[in-house]
């Protein structure tokens, strides 16, 4: 394992714990004597993500958590929140069963999941998502969220509605 402080090879395990998902282990350079953490998850299957133009590209668990943490940007969410998410969407995904997964299955998980976690962060990373391109488009969105849900859906006509006024 490369040190992230002087980026030596050489490194030992101080500690190792079950993280759930995965083994958390610390661990101490032998070069510089710091000390730093590292996760081991079992690698599921691999993903393929089929992009909107037709790409094909491998799912990239930093990826979607770079992306969820710039929609969380300075929200309170709780400690492990967005770790949380993401390990909930890539779950969901590889359950699917499917070796390829269209983005725009992953950007539904990824709306889901922030609809539940944080509305502010639902509708930063919905704007990217969906381009908004104007403030009807905003209003849309907002006001689908604030309405009480229904049985019919309402919220995911709200989505295509948003779509439309694009």
């Amino acid at each position: 394992m490369t040190c992230p402080y002087c980026s030596r090879g050489d490194s030992k395990v101080v500690d190792s714990r079950d993280s759930g998902d995965g083994v958390r282990r610390r661990r101490e350079c032998l070069a510089c004597a710091s000390r730093f953490t590292t996760y081991e998850r079992v690698q599921t299957r691999a993903m393929t993500i089929v992009k909107r133009d037709g790409r094909r590209e491998d799912f990239d668990r930093d990826k979607l958590y770079a992306s969820i943490v710039k929609a969380c940007a300075k929200r309170p969410l709780p400690v492990g929140g967005v770790e949380k998410a993401v390990g909930e969407i890539e779950k969901r995904l590889a359950e699917s069963g499917r070796a390829e997964i269209p983005s725009r299955a992953v950007g539904e998980r990824v709306m889901e999941t922030l609809a539940d976690l944080d509305q502010v962060a639902y509708i930063r990373f919905a704007s990217v998502y969906l381009e908004f391109e104007n403030a009807e488009t905003f209003k849309t969105v907002i006001d689908d969220m604030l309405a009480p849900p229904s049985a019919n859906g309402a919220r995911r006509r709200g989505r295509r509605r948003a779509r439309e006024n694009r």
